[in-house]
């Protein structure tokens, strides 16, 4: 039977227990959870029809008509144009800029996509982890169970403590478990990879200038079909000659009508990037309820259950000694 004092001595196992129930309950203030979970929530959720491979490929063979079409004017179109040795895009400056400006806009946007592709498996994980916004609740019910058992064995001391370390052991259990439960130390590292893959695409500069992409390919386009083509057609040529620069024109309003919306979701989501960003390492999620509850099943069998509060040894039990 243990004796009054290595009972008392074991009370520290207790207090180290409430101070780690303390602690699972302030970790989502400390890391500000409750506002920016939810806003990863939201990025995500507005990400999604635009990460998967069928929409990421639409937007690319965007890409690859304006090229074209870029191209065909280069190579024949602007001399179909040509009249009397006068450059026409004189007559038509923003196409000037379209041509100047495109292998930049290509290279931009394609890379983009590209990392928007690649990153089609880690946004899959993520989206299969939990809530975003149950994250903190994941801290604060086990941290408040935690202190509510440990505070009640440290005030009452009753006679019989084995229930509540029994439950401080299922909790710590609980916790060891939750990683292995949602797949975390699979998902939360491919979560922590699209994090880095986005961060130099989620800046309102960077948007900005994407913005800024179309007002340059719509008035280029503007030109090209208003401008160019009717004056090759002038000096003899035929509009079909040019298949590319048609299609690009025919197609410039789902372009644009496809690509709004992403490039809004985008700009929307600045903020929402900033604040997941801000969270703690996404490997490092899983780690959070692994070390803790490891830490409470060992101190609940450090916690041995303790009698009522003895200020005195028995006497028979001196006796006897």
């Amino acid at each position: 039977m243990p004796t009054a004092t290595t009972r008392r001595s074991r009370r520290w196992a207790w207090w180290a227990v409430l101070a780690l129930g303390l602690g699972l309950i302030a970790a989502p203030a400390v890391f500000q959870m409750f506002d920016r979970a939810p806003k990863g929530g939201d990025m995500i959720a507005a990400f999604e029809p635009y990460m998967t491979t069928a929409e990421i490929e639409k937007f690319q063979d965007y890409l690859a008509e304006i090229g074209a079409a870029v191209a065909e004017t280069q190579d024949e179109l602007l001399a179909a144009a040509t009249t009397d040795g006068t450059d026409p895009l004189t007559e038509a400056p923003t196409v000037a800029t379209l041509i100047e400006e495109w292998p930049g806009i290509d290279a931009d946007m394609s890379d983009m996509l590209a990392t928007m592709q690649d990153d089609i498996d880690n946004y899959e994980a993520v989206v299969a982890l939990p809530d975003f916004p149950l994250f903190p609740w994941f801290f604060v019910i086990p941290g408040v169970l935690v202190t509510g058992v440990a505070a009640f064995v440290l005030i009452r001391r009753p006679a019989e403590a084995r229930v509540s370390r029994w439950a401080i052991g299922l909790i710590g259990l609980g916790l060891v478990l939750a990683p292995v439960a949602f797949q975390m130390f699979e998902r939360a590292p491919k979560g922590g990879e699209m994090i880095d893959d986005f961060r130099p695409l989620m800046t309102r500069p960077r948007v900005q200038n994407i913005q800024g992409y179309f007002v340059t390919l719509g008035a280029g386009e503007g030109q090209l079909r208003n401008v160019l083509v009717p004056a090759a057609v002038a000096n003899g040529a035929d509009a079909a000659d040019f298949p590319a620069v048609a299609a690009f024109s025919d197609d410039w309003q789902a372009i644009v009508a496809d690509f709004a919306p992403m490039i809004g979701v985008m700009s929307d989501n600045v903020e929402n990037f900033e604040a997941v960003d801000a969270l703690p390492d996404f490997p490092l999620f899983p780690w959070f309820f692994v070390i803790p509850g490891v830490l409470l099943v060992v101190l609940a069998v450090i916690a041995r259950a303790e009698g009522s509060r003895p200020d005195t040894i028995d006497p028979n039990t001196r006796s006897s000694s």
